[in-house]
């Protein structure tokens, strides 16, 4: 072999020992060069050491394998739950802001859909016992309702113009007692403070004629907010699974049947929260009232209401009413009164905290009473009494629906063959004809 002369190396060419074999068939011949030595022998020198089956050096100066320096798992988790939970929470703040500006929209829909949950076993009692049709059925359990409330407000109008006219005696007497005692013990003029009062009440004119006018629009949104409320409640009782099935119809096809699962058994739990509260509502009521009407009988009717009426927020509201019923007692009667009444109200809530809550109510929403008590506060603090009105309700739904997406099922014996049809139009509706006018021809109008 001549001097210069390059030797081709196939691909397919058996590796030597030691070699480390090429991953894949080499597409390139391996070029040698050969050199004569100085005692005859040859030198091979490899031109390309890929062919050849050696690894690629990397270039620059070698790099320690501890430098490369990694997040530990812990931060990178962290991280991750870190943004997920930014976004959740910035989602439920522009729920949160959505729904607190249409609330006048929003309130009275929610009550509508408690009213109806209320009354769809009179409904149902209307229709399928003394076989009224559905419509009227609806309607009759919407007037009967309408005019309980109107009577039971009436005649607890009536209750108090009759006993206030003797409580404002004894009230005056009292207050008048307080400011005598007051001066005799701390030596106190009130009547400069009341000076004071006025001339700061008449600094403060424009201040209250704002606030009256405010006051006026509330009043006429809690007008249309009641003319929604009827309006809804009638269609919730008259229509509730064609509302829902548009509702469900726009989902996407693959999640309908889930959510519809779902809001089955978040309608069940509803009833059973709306059932319980009323027992429980029931109970304070007669118990604070039948307690006040030892001491103030012209008011304990009166009492009665409002507490059964509070008792509908959850575990605040009576206790608020029963302050008031206290205070009463306290004007009318004095103070050994107002203590043997404010244990009244005690043993009340304390039958309410440790019979009721737990028994009925627990087993109504599943939910413990540290999460009814913040979820009252969060409620009230978000949207006044609307929002701890709704709270514990919302969260309760809220509570059965997502255990039941994720796989826990608190009804199981409402089975899943219950499947919503989605129509848009009546089985029995004749097919739409919508005459489609065609578009003027240039040539004819010319």
């Amino acid at each position: 072999m001549s001097e210069n002369e390059s030797v081709s190396v196939p691909a397919d060419t058996e590796p030597r020992a030691g070699a480390t074999p090429s991953a894949g068939p080499v597409t390139r011949a391996a070029k040698n060069e050969v050199k004569a030595s100085g005692d005859g022998g040859t030198k091979r020198t490899t031109t390309d050491a890929a062919a050849a089956g050696a690894p690629a050096k990397p270039s620059g100066p070698p790099v320690a394998a501890h430098a490369t320096t990694t997040v530990p798992r812990t931060i990178r988790e962290a991280a991750a739950w870190s943004w997920r939970i930014l976004l959740i929470g910035a989602a439920l703040a522009a729920i949160g802001w959505l729904l607190a500006s249409l609330r006048v929209i929003v309130v009275p829909v929610a009550v509508a859909l408690l009213l109806a949950v209320m009354l769809t076993p009179v409904r149902r009692f209307l229709q399928h016992t003394l076989r009224v049709p559905r419509g009227l059925a609806s309607g009759i359990s919407l007037v009967g309702l309408i005019l309980a409330a109107a009577a039971l407000v009436t005649f607890a109008g009536q209750q108090v113009a009759t006993g206030f006219a003797d409580l404002s005696e004894e009230a005056i007497a009292g207050f008048e007692e307080l400011t005598g005692f007051l001066d005799r013990q701390f030596q106190l003029d009130l009547g400069d403070y009341q000076g004071e009062l006025l001339t700061e009440l008449e600094a403060q004119r424009d201040a209250i004629i704002a606030g009256a006018l405010g006051a006026a629009v509330t009043a006429g949104n809690l007008l249309i907010g009641a003319l929604i409320a009827l309006f809804c409640t009638f269609f919730f009782l008259h229509d509730p699974r064609g509302i829902w099935s548009w509702v469900v119809g726009l989902l996407p096809a693959a999640a309908r049947d889930r959510v519809h699962q779902a809001g089955r058994r978040g309608i069940v739990t509803l009833s059973a929260y709306t059932r319980t509260q009323i027992l429980v509502a029931g109970v304070d009521a007669i118990g604070i009232g039948l307690g006040s009407a030892f001491f103030v009988p012209s008011l304990a009717v009166p009492i009665g209401v409002l507490v059964f009426v509070g008792s509908f927020i959850p575990m605040v509201g009576a206790i608020v009413t029963g302050a008031i019923a206290t205070v009463v007692v306290l004007v009318a009667q004095g103070w050994v009164a107002a203590i043997i009444m404010l244990g009244i109200v005690i043993l009340v809530q304390q039958i309410e905290s440790h019979v009721l809550q737990p028994f009925l109510m627990g087993q109504a929403v599943s939910l413990h009473p540290v999460a009814v008590i913040l979820a009252v506060a969060a409620g009230s603090f978000v949207a006044g009494i609307a929002g701890a009105l709704f709270a514990v309700p919302l969260l309760a739904l809220v509570n059965t629906v997502v255990l039941y997406l994720t796989g826990h099922d608190k009804f199981p014996e409402l089975g899943d063959d219950d499947k919503l049809p989605i129509r848009w139009l009546a089985p029995d509706a004749p097919p739409l004809r919508i005459p489609l006018r065609r578009a003027a021809d240039p040539a004819e109008d010319s």
